[in-house]
């Protein structure tokens, strides 16, 4: 990568605005072209953590909250951050701000670092590497509904981490779209843990339930998001656990992620579920999806710089 290019494709000039962007330890350019080193931990172990969310006219919705869960992971994994919070935001909102496009996704990742294969950290003072993308992304739709299937639980004791070793997470959605659905849900025993990229919830009686945070599930952002909204609409909220056949007899299933929000569930293993209290899950979407525009309504301070 030509590194004066690279810089210029920040503020616009050398590439036109790109679609799609990448970012590795400071320098940028078409996501396609950019070159990671084959001795970044990330490659060879999986050894790192992550984020994403939702970008709308080029504001990434609840970053505050993606940062705390960053700085929250990178403790969990004893990885040392590249740089101050800070300075990670600001890059953030510059990636978000070069793309041609106001609505997309912001991913980014920290390794720990590049070095020669080694199962231990390495030795010494070593540097922490930063990965950003930005790509166009639609959400998923909130007024359709979902089909879902179950699979066993098979993954390590530290699920509260958001780390970059997802294997267990790739085979279980990989067998839910060679089933024809959208989702799966993983289950220890028939308890219902998480889904293999959302968190899971349930409707009975009017009362939202949703697994407790544990090593079993990782703190979804939106997860958090709706049960304070479902507390301040008056929504009985039980953060305890439920099992598959409890889902099955739910008056209403859904997921939620940083890049569904809420959706509904419609079936599980084939069999149809929920569709009985369309009205609450729909109060909660709806809120959901306020809270979002009204989060996003803002700039992002670094338009100028680009544009």
């Amino acid at each position: 990568m030509d590194r004066h290019k690279a810089k210029g494709a920040r503020k616009g000039i050398g590439y036109a605005f790109m679609k799609s962007i990448g970012y590795y330890n400071g320098e940028t350019g078409p996501l396609e072209e950019m070159r990671v080193p084959m001795n970044d931990r990330a490659c060879y172990f999986g050894d790192g953590i992550y984020e994403a969310t939702t970008v709308r006219s080029f504001l990434p919705f609840a970053l505050e909250e993606h940062l705390d869960r960053m700085e929250s992971s990178a403790r969990l994994l004893r990885l040392p951050l590249p740089m101050e919070r800070e300075k990670i935001r600001e890059e953030l909102l510059r990636m978000c701000a070069s793309v041609e496009q106001g609505d997309s996704q912001l991913y980014w990742q920290i390794s720990r670092a590049t070095a020669m294969r080694s199962h231990a950290f390495p030795k010494g003072e070593y540097s922490s590497n930063l990965w950003i993308t930005v790509r166009p992304f639609r959400m998923r739709k909130v007024d359709e509904s979902y089909a879902l299937c179950s699979v066993p639980d098979t993954r390590y004791l530290h699920c509260n981490i958001k780390t970059i070793n997802l294997v267990p997470n790739v085979l279980a959605a990989q067998t839910a779209a060679e089933k024809g659905c959208e989702e799966a849900v993983f289950h220890r025993d028939g308890v219902v843990t998480e889904g293999s990229h959302t968190n899971m919830h349930i409707l009975k009686d009017g009362v939202l339930r949703t697994a407790p945070l544990s090593n079993w599930i990782l703190p979804g952002i939106t997860r958090a998001h709706l049960l304070t909204l479902a507390r301040e609409m008056g929504i009985p909220v039980r953060e305890e656990a439920f099992t598959l056949q409890e889902m099955q007899e739910a008056d209403e299933v859904f997921f939620t992620s940083s890049s569904a929000f809420c959706c509904r569930a419609c079936a599980l293993d084939g069999r149809p579920i929920g569709g009985r209290d369309e009205k609450t899950l729909k109060r909660l979407q709806e809120a959901y999806m306020q809270k979002f525009l009204k989060e996003t309504s803002g700039k992002n301070p670094y338009l100028g710089e680009s544009r």
